[in-house]
């Protein structure tokens, strides 16, 4: 039975692959919900739970 290649050895022997547009569109737009939310969030628990 052929040994398997180690997972760091794989990886040494990749090429880099930059970003597709699309793949970066979609960090952006996850990146900004989820400030979005956090400020609706603190918001939220400042005006319902204010002590």
């Amino acid at each position: 039975m052929p040994e398997e290649p180690r997972i760091a050895e794989e990886l040494k022997t990749m090429e880099h692959e930059p970003l597709l547009p699309v793949e970066k569109k979609l960090i952006a737009w996850s990146i900004g919900a989820g400030v979005i939310l956090l400020g609706v969030l603190i918001w939220l628990s400042d005006v319902f739970f204010a002590g």
